[in-house]
């Protein structure tokens, strides 16, 4: 795939915020709904896994997440183009599409552990640029989202029915990543790529005070709302990375390749509070 040229946020065309300001209620609320799908699954003693060919695991929760959310698309939004992770992709001919990963970190998912979450983003086909994000985390009762020109906000203890107050989300202020929080989602991705990468892990751990794997979508939030510095992604799929742009961007981060690309295209991925990304790529640009 061709990477697109990236639109500055205050370049964007009035037509697309128009765009993502009518979808992004909608978004929102069946991502939540997909998200409580998931939970009638989340440690269940009976959960059936499978591997499919590139050796990701899938389970039943994330089938049924991702067919609600096609469903809803569908009765809102039937002339949108649809792309997730499970199923097929559906073209439409509105010029926007939706991009669905009904369980993002499905290998935490499946062990229990209350990191994982649902992915929801819409694309201005044209150019390929996400338009807004969501990231629902529903086991720990977190959600953020943004629209681009919107801002981004953030809400703990709400889910469907309510209960947790919306607030600006913004990133942390930290000016050296040595002070600041590392993530990252699988360690095992940097030796992974065509040209291993694994002493650029090291070299981002030695740099930062702090490193964790606390990864997926909700390293993401974590860096969106000011409580880490850096996440990244050796490796990722556009239904990865598709909703953290608008997300990172209008918490006042950036969301770019590991040469500072500002894509969600490049298969791999970086966020940061905007202030260490200097200092991120003078490590990553080239690996």
């Amino acid at each position: 795939m061709t990477t697109p040229a990236a639109a500055s946020p205050a370049t964007y065309p009035a037509e697309w915020k128009a765009a993502a300001n009518e979808r992004l209620d909608w978004a929102r609320q069946i991502t939540l709904e997909a998200g409580e799908i998931t939970q009638t699954y989340f440690r269940s003693p009976t959960l059936r896994i499978e591997w499919k060919e590139d050796r990701t695991p899938v389970t039943l929760a994330d089938q049924a997440a991702e067919q609600h959310l096609r469903k809803r698309i569908e009765e809102r939004f039937p002339d949108d183009g649809i792309l997730g992770e499970e199923y097929p992709e559906k073209p439409g001919t509105s010029g926007y599409k939706w991009i669905l990963d009904p369980i993002d970190g499905t290998k935490p998912f499946m062990h229990g552990v209350p990191l994982y979450t649902n992915l929801v983003a819409v694309l201005e086909e044209a150019s390929g640029e996400p338009i807004l994000g969501v990231i629902n985390a529903p086991a720990s009762g977190e959600t953020i989202h943004a629209a681009i020109g919107g801002g981004a906000w953030y809400q703990n203890g709400g889910g469907q029915n309510g209960g947790g107050e919306l607030s600006r989300a913004h990133v942390s202020e930290l000016k050296d990543l040595g002070e600041g929080l590392f993530l990252t989602g699988d360690v095992g991705g940097f030796q992974d790529r065509a040209e291993d990468a694994t002493e650029t892990y090291f070299a981002l751990q030695q740099t930062a005070r702090i490193s964790r794997t606390w990864g997926d979508g909700y390293g993401y939030m974590m860096v969106a709302v000011g409580r880490a510095e850096l996440m990244v992604d050796a490796k990722m799929s556009v239904w990865d990375a598709a909703c953290l742009k608008p997300i990172l961007e209008e918490a006042g981060g950036t969301f770019t390749s590991w040469s500072g690309d500002p894509t969600v295209h490049a298969g791999e991925g970086i966020a940061t509070n905007g202030h260490v990304l200097k200092q991120v790529l003078a490590i990553t640009a080239g690996k």
